[in-house]
């Protein structure tokens, strides 16, 4: 049986990273075979655009996410499709709508992020985290370290973007991380539990 692919997003500090950890933990010690997984990726192209975000390297707006698609279709053929054929439960910190939330804010044109992401697979499950815009900033200066695209003013109009997209597709589910961790988890695990 094909495994499950569940993709949690949203915009910087509201976290996916923690709380796709959380549910990978929790539907592991449930005996379903799991795999927590993230994008950029740490295959080469995701590594080098991490590497250079944090350097301060300059791209296009265009070339940037060009660049994590092209890390998406390394992802998807090298770690997602093995793992979902398998029959493993997949759960990814952030996939398209990332490109497509950070390229809109960014000034690319809808139409060529649809056309850069529309040969890869949906998921079953999609989950918004996105607690208020304050909750953001306020996590965000808790940061030791940033990169090029968390500045305050781009984190902003990505947040925007975030909420627009969900009301276009009413398979997303949208979650407010601003309240307890434990309380947020719980909301996760069930939107999902029905696998």
């Amino acid at each position: 049986m094909r495994g499950i692919f569940i993709v949690l997003e949203g915009p910087d500090g509201a976290g996916t990273t923690k709380h796709c950890t959380l549910l990978s933990d929790r539907l592991a010690h449930e005996k379903h075979p799991v795999l927590c997984t993230f994008e950029p990726t740490d295959g080469p192209i995701g590594s080098a655009i991490r590497s250079d975000l944090h350097a301060g390297k300059s791209f296009s707006p265009l070339d940037l996410q060009q660049r994590f698609c092209a890390d998406r279709a390394w992802h998807l053929e090298q770690v997602i499709e093995p793992a979902l054929t398998r029959g493993t439960m997949v759960i990814s910190d952030r996939y398209f709508h990332s490109t497509i939330a950070y390229g809109l804010a960014l000034g690319v044109q809808r139409a060529q992020l649809d056309e850069m992401n529309k040969k890869f697979i949906r998921p079953d499950y999609t989950l918004f985290l996105l607690p208020p815009f304050e909750v953001l900033q306020e996590r965000m200066s808790r940061r030791d370290q940033t990169d090029a695209l968390e500045r305050a003013e781009l984190q902003r109009k990505v947040s925007d973007t975030y909420r627009l997209l969900a009301e276009e597709d009413p398979s997303i589910r949208v979650i407010d991380t601003s309240g307890s961790l434990e309380d947020v988890a719980e909301k996760i695990f069930h939107a999902v539990q029905d696998t």
